[in-house]
């Protein structure tokens, strides 16, 4: 016996509807800021069935996510876990959990995302604090003492790989300092994590988030975020709940720690996928990870001053996952761009905020860290540059 809809829904008009075709995304080499194409490995790990975020097997596999990113960062810190969203909610988490309205939180502000930090901690009742440094160089330790004998923060909060700018910051002392103040230290990896040396606990670091879709050659959608056992305790003594449900870490510990309560339903197939990528770092090792992306950013720098081409950061402190390469006179840097992608299906990234329009963004990271990645790349550049003449 067959059924039909009940009469009294009203009919639906769909005359306006197109016909859309099936789903067809071109394969582009992504040599921008981020996301980095994703290594095929890890697309295949994340490639099938989901199972249910309270089965046992996958209780499993959250155990060896959390041992692994442990590892990434170096760290033993006992709540370390992926956070269901993009970097910018990990990000969010480490100041929705530390701050309570009215805490003084001290930014050191050097980039595009220095800037998101003192939004993000102002709307979360903090007074915001912050110093600056111009964008494409670091802060000293002098600096940030003198600042911190003047603000007497809660929380201060530094970019440690600044994906705007390609600024990659000195840490030896910071963790002391804020010791010596007694602040918590909250760092931003997210264009480090997988790129470069990161080592949290020898450097006093008490919360740091990152993302997917840089240096651990996944889609973005898990980020990465830990806090060590200081900031535990000013989230236990906190006088009120944390203002963000979603990223209450009170709450989502017992998800990710021993009691495995339900929180919320955990995007499956994105712990597939860092489980694997994270896998992936831990067999190539740690130590030959770093080299082989300092191998392909010097091979870039090299090649950029055969061309003519200079660096915005000084060779000392530039990221080696990210490098900007300053736009030469005359040349219109978003023509490049688009002839880049439109003739050679290669993206390359323009400059953010103080550097629009002043220099382009070229993302070696993860999977795209390889040295014949950087030969397409400056060939496919050095073209489009006689092409535009």
């Amino acid at each position: 016996m067959t059924t039909t809809l009940s009469t009294h829904f009203p009919a639906i008009d769909n005359t306006h509807l197109k016909s859309f075709a099936k789903l067809d995304i071109p394969a582009r080499l992504l040599l921008g800021p981020g996301p980095s194409n994703a290594d095929p490995a890890v697309l295949a790990a994340m490639d099938r069935q989901p199972i249910g975020h309270l089965d046992k097997a996958y209780l499993q596999l959250m155990d060896e996510v959390q041992e692994l990113m442990r590892y990434a960062w170096q760290t033993d810190n006992r709540l370390t876990l992926p956070v269901s969203g993009t970097g910018s909610a990990a990000m969010e988490a480490t100041l929705a959990n530390t701050i309570e309205p009215g805490d003084k939180v001290l930014v050191c502000v050097n980039g595009y995302f220095g800037h998101r930090l003192m939004d993000m901690a102002g709307r979360y009742g903090a007074e915001v604090v912050s110093i600056h440094r111009p964008w494409g160089e670091v802060f000293n330790t002098s600096e940030i003492r003198a600042a911190l004998e003047t603000h007497r923060p809660a929380i201060m909060a530094i970019v440690h790989a600044e994906t705007s700018t390609g600024v990659c910051q000195p840490m030896d002392g910071i963790g002391d300092l804020c010791r010596e103040y007694e602040c918590l230290l909250v760092l931003d990896t997210v264009t480090s994590l997988g790129g470069v040396p990161l080592f949290l606990d020898k450097w006093g670091v008490d919360l740091a988030y990152s993302c997917s879709q840089k240096g651990l050659s996944c889609p973005p959608g898990s980020s990465p975020f830990t806090m060590n056992e200081r900031a535990l305790t000013k989230l236990s003594n906190r006088r009120g709940k944390v203002a963000n449900w979603y990223l209450d870490m009170s709450l989502l510990n017992n998800y990710w720690g021993q009691g495995r309560t339900y929180h919320h339903t955990a995007p499956v197939n994105m712990t597939y996928a860092i489980r694997e990528a994270l896998r992936l770092l831990s067999e190539e090792g740690l130590e030959a990870r770093w080299q082989r992306h300092q191998e392909a950013a010097e091979h870039l720098y090299a090649g950029l001053e055969e061309m003519g081409l200079t660096c915005h950061v000084p060779r000392e402190y530039r990221l080696h996952t990210l490098t900007t390469v300053r736009i030469p006179e005359g040349v219109d840097g978003k023509a490049v761009t688009a002839k880049l992608i439109d003739d050679h299906n290669m993206e390359l990234g323009g400059g953010l905020g103080d550097l629009a329009g002043r220099v382009w963004r070229v993302g070696l990271m993860g999977y795209n860290a390889r040295k014949e990645n950087v030969d397409k790349f400056l060939s496919a550049l050095k073209q489009v540059l006689t092409e535009l003449k």
